[in-house]
């Protein structure tokens, strides 16, 4: 474009942008542009996860396989690390302090067994949870891809965890007079309520980990409190029977001594229903239902925040 000046000469004007005056927010919808790393919609975002399943689950066997690669005696530890734990609460809280009092040996020590294992089975899947963001930062930044993959693929991960070591749990049960019938396929879904249970806490704590990582520090004093509260060495009912009916109630009904009590029950003989607490797999399944559901909405809600900064 030119125009002329009073003095005769050509003087050349900038042509006008057809983008002269639109906001950002209007450019980048006119050139169909978006925010990179943007939340996408609860429902769009489900369907991205499910679309990651076989990553999801390659990822969390390959870090199972890993865990123990350098250890001379490999996967073998999935099943004596928590069986050790086991023997060492056997001796300090059975044998010396008889946290077992009320309750046949044939009877305490798979109640205690099976404890210690599925408590595990949730501690380990929150423990893993909490670092699930900030322990892998270079593959949230280096990659785009549902951020909840991480923390469900270590639930994941601890799931198959669990699967390897009951075939010492049923080992332990079957020495100890408790042979398989019908009521050990309650443990089915026992184990499938607690697993959605496990996913819900570890994408709470992911998220809080992601913006805390001193939390990771924190969480195994959390834990240890938490496993002493639920009942993993001795019997809720029993050993609180001189105290206020709504403490024993407190602690049935908190979801790890919920989750270990129906896996007992449905293993173990002497382990009656008097031992649980009223409508117990309704509270199990109500435990499971807000904890997958909620952490998951409170995990998704935090998705463009995740590996900034």
């Amino acid at each position: 474009m030119s125009e002329t000046t009073h003095d005769g000469t050509v003087a050349m004007t900038k042509p006008v942008s057809p983008d002269e005056g639109l906001t950002p927010a209007r450019l980048a919808a006119k050139y169909g542009l978006s925010v990179s790393g943007a939340r996408p919609s609860l429902m769009e975002y489900v369907r991205q996860l499910w679309g990651r399943r076989h990553f999801i689950l390659a990822f969390s066997q390959a870090k199972l396989t890993a865990q123990y690669s350098q250890a001379k005696l490999g996967q073998l530890w999935q099943v004596a690390t928590p069986l050790l734990n086991a023997f060492v609460y056997f001796a300090i809280f059975g044998l010396i302090l008889d946290a077992g009092k009320g309750m046949a040996k044939d009877v305490y020590i798979p109640f205690l067994v099976t404890g210690v294992f599925v408590f595990t089975f949730t501690q380990s899947s929150a423990m893993a949870g909490v670092r699930a963001i900030s322990g892998n930062l270079g593959l949230v930044r280096a990659l785009h891809f549902p951020r909840a993959s991480l923390p469900v693929s270590f639930a994941l991960q601890q799931l198959q965890q669990l699967l390897a070591s009951m075939i010492v749990m049923f080992a332990v049960a079957i020495g100890f007079g408790s042979y398989p019938t019908l009521s050990w396929l309650l443990i089915v879904p026992a184990l499938l309520l607690q697993f959605l249970f496990n996913v819900g806490l570890a994408l709470i704590v992911a998220r809080m980990g992601a913006k805390t990582p001193d939390l990771a520090q924190l969480m195994p004093f959390i834990m240890r409190t938490w496993m002493y509260a639920s009942g993993v060495m001795f019997s809720i009912p029993i050993m609180l029977k001189d105290k206020p009916g709504w403490v024993a109630d407190l602690l049935q009904w908190n979801p790890a001594a919920v989750y270990m009590d129906l896996i007992r029950f449905a293993l173990i003989d002497g382990y009656g229903s008097e031992n649980l607490p009223p409508h117990v797999w309704a509270v199990a399944l109500g435990w499971a239902v807000v904890l997958a559901v909620g952490g998951f909405v409170y995990f998704w809600k935090a998705e463009e925040s995740y590996g900034r900064g």
